[in-house]
């Protein structure tokens, strides 16, 4: 019996799109044509792969007037962002400009005897699991340099966002990527783990929850499959003493509230040397107060739906249990909350590390905001998490900064800025934020594997 996959939008709870997945044979055969044309692929001159996937991403701009409102239709994200197109750009333009020096061979040494270097060798077939808070963006971290180096892409991607994998690939094909090369497909979880246990992929690399990330690894085991995860975070900011307040409030608030707080390095919790915490908290109340919590189709409004209304529950029952224990909750509700996906965005006082909501990933538009004395306290606060990916440092000492960032348990370290992806360094966590590292020159080493030439040179 076929099982079909529904996305069902945020904006009115009807079924947006649905899809029936592939038979475990089915799967197999697609992976199998992807092994079968791989090697054709990396044969073809890494100009003309570059050239090839930057028309594809060109394709997928193309199409951005359609894409805006059905990522507000599927996820929820008001319209009035424009998409991602931005970023997705950015993103592969950058892995396009960098492929040259990021895969060339690394010369080792050549004299009369012996020349020796080190090649990067694609893995060959590279499985892409992405969500759906960033639908496209979080693909093409893994598909334009997978592909760029050489491998074939097969991309499963969310539920919720089920439209955004046959997006690509209608764009990447009609620019001329064959269709073997990128494929995407819509599987359930059983056969997604049988091809990853029965090595349908030389790699995998997965963006979602902590418990996707481990049954990935789970079903990996045994096979010497590399996998990729990047599982979300807690992520902190921290507000020193000397900080440019109003920028820290707008950009720490942005970075929490923004696309509903479901993003992977949304700020999530706010420590506030105690000289400026007041203050901040004032101006951050003012700040949310200000929003349009509506339908995102609506130009003007400026906090949509959380994509599903289970995720908005958890939020709430976080805010609940926390308010239960003492917290204060800043932001009456508002008009538009109907109790389901459409939520009100909350700032939290008097929390604790006791309370999930500075503990568990809220994932949505919830921060809590704690009073602090000293570097210290903040760093061990900071670290006082399960996860680690990204922590955003308010300071004008560059130095301070980067004192601090040295004692975060995390991936990434922002000074005076949060809630970005820079394609030039590597996107990477710790603890349960998962292992593995995307973009970058770490993106292709990490997208490849080495191999080693010892060439014995014959004399005469």
């Amino acid at each position: 019996m076929s099982q079909t996959l529904k996305c069902i939008s945020p904006i009115d709870g009807s079924v947006y799109a649905e899809r029936e997945v592939l038979s475990r044979e089915a799967a197999f055969e697609a992976a199998g044509r992807a092994r079968a044309t791989q090697a054709e692929w990396a044969a073809r001159p890494l100009q003309e792969r570059i050239d090839l996937v930057m028309a594809g991403v060109a394709a997928v701009g193309a199409m951005n007037d359609e894409i805006v409102p059905e990522l507000a239709h599927m996820m929820g994200r008001p319209v009035r962002y424009g998409g991602e197109f931005g970023g997705f750009n950015e993103r592969a333009s950058h892995m396009a400009e960098i492929a040259g020096a990021s895969l060339t061979d690394i010369a080792v040494g050549e004299d009369e005897t012996f020349k020796r270097y080190i090649k990067r060798i694609p893995h060959g077939v590279v499985f892409v699991v992405a969500p759906w808070n960033y639908p496209y963006m979080t693909a093409i971290n893994t598909v334009a340099p997978a592909l760029i180096a050489g491998n074939t892409v097969i991309l499963k991607h969310a539920t919720q966002t089920l439209l955004v994998g046959e997006r690509m690939a209608q764009a990447f094909h009609s620019a001329g990527v064959p269709e073997d090369v990128f494929q995407n497909v819509f599987l359930s979880h059983d056969v997604t783990n049988d091809l990853i246990a029965g090595n349908a992929f030389d790699f995998v690399n997965f963006t979602g929850s902590v418990g996707g990330g481990q049954a990935m690894e789970r079903a990996a085991a045994g096979t010497f499959t590399g996998v990729g995860t990047e599982l979300g975070g807690k992520d902190p900011g921290y507000v020193m003493e000397d900080a440019d307040l109003d920028a820290a409030v707008d950009t720490l608030i942005d970075g929490a509230m923004f696309n509903s707080g479901q993003c992977c390095c949304g700020i999530e919790r706010i420590y506030v040397h105690e000289s400026l915490y007041d203050d901040f908290v004032a101006k951050a109340v003012e700040v949310v107060k200000g929003y349009k919590l509506g339908n995102p189709l609506d130009a003007e409004t400026t906090i949509g739906p959380m994509a599903n209304v289970r995720f908005a529950n958890e939020v709430r029952a976080q805010i609940a249990e926390a308010v239960e224990a003492g917290a204060v909750a800043h932001i009456d509700t508002f008009a538009e909350d109907d109790g389901g996906a459409y939520l009100t965005p909350q700032i939290l006082t008097s929390v604790t590390h006791d309370m999930r909501v500075m503990r568990d990933e809220s994932f949505g538009p919830v921060v809590g905001i704690m009073k602090v004395s000293s570097d210290d306290e903040a760093i061990a606060l900071m670290n006082d998490s399960e996860f680690g990916l990204t922590a955003s440092l308010w300071t004008r000492d560059v130095d301070r900064a980067a004192r601090v960032g040295d004692a975060i348990e995390t991936g990434t370290v922002f000074m005076n800025r949060a809630d970005y992806l820079d394609p030039g360094l590597c996107w990477t966590g710790c603890k349960n934020t998962g292992r593995g590292g995307g973009l970058s020159v770490i993106g292709y080493h990490n997208l490849t594997r080495p191999k080693s030439y010892h060439l014995k040179k014959v004399a005469g």
